[in-house]
């Protein structure tokens, strides 16, 4: 099973162990940026084991993380108990929630085959409150294979910047093997008007 797309894909990597994308800490600069807002609703997707929810929740956050690999959420599950009720089994491209504050990305677009972009970007930009942000960790490399499928930073500014304008970026020193040191923190602030509404008003 090679799509990325699929549950299945996932299932069988959670259920032999083969995970080199989970283990990471929350990094620096996201603990600062997370520790500087007023408590915001955070919408993790393709949370796998939700590592970043337990410190995010301990900030005051209102947490919902979010994956569609059942073995994902019974590896979160077992985790962080005291947070089950925070994990919800579904995809994030069917989601019919209200807008919350900020959506924390972390190893889920590179997950996505590259022909999904596109519907990533548009369910960020729904599911992102006007004025909210798209936090987390992006992968910026010039690759074609994956998972992880790396994005160059033009390709990612063409992707989101009808939505979104970029508020914050820096390069994480440490990071997981599996990213090569191409993973950088980013912010990317959701316009309270869209550039496609801006041209036709």
């Amino acid at each position: 099973m090679q799509d990325s797309s699929q549950p299945q894909f996932w299932e069988q990597r959670y259920q032999e162990g083969v995970m080199p994308w989970e283990g990471a800490e929350l990094p620096a600069p996201a603990r600062d940026f997370f520790s500087g807002q007023v408590p915001m609703r955070v919408l993790l997707p393709g949370c796998g084991s939700a590592s970043d929810m337990p410190p995010l929740h301990a900030m005051g956050h209102q947490v919902l993380a979010v994956d569609f690999s059942q073995s994902a959420l019974d590896l979160a599950r077992r985790q962080w108990p005291g947070l089950a009720d925070k994990l919800m089994l579904a995809d994030f491209f069917q989601l019919d929630l209200p807008a919350f504050d900020c959506v924390f990305e972390r190893a889920f677009l590179c997950a996505l085959p590259i022909a999904m972009r596109k519907g990533y970007a548009d369910g960020v930009a729904r599911l992102v409150a006007p004025g909210g942000a798209l936090a987390g960790v992006f992968f910026l490399a010039q690759t074609d294979r994956g998972p992880p499928f790396g994005i160059a930073e033009a390709q990612l500014e063409a992707l989101l910047g009808n939505w979104f304008s970029l508020e914050e970026k820096q390069l994480l020193p440490t990071g997981l093997p599996v990213f090569r040191g191409q993973e950088h923190w980013m912010v990317w602030r959701r316009r309270k008007l869209d550039l496609d509404q801006a041209l036709t008003a």
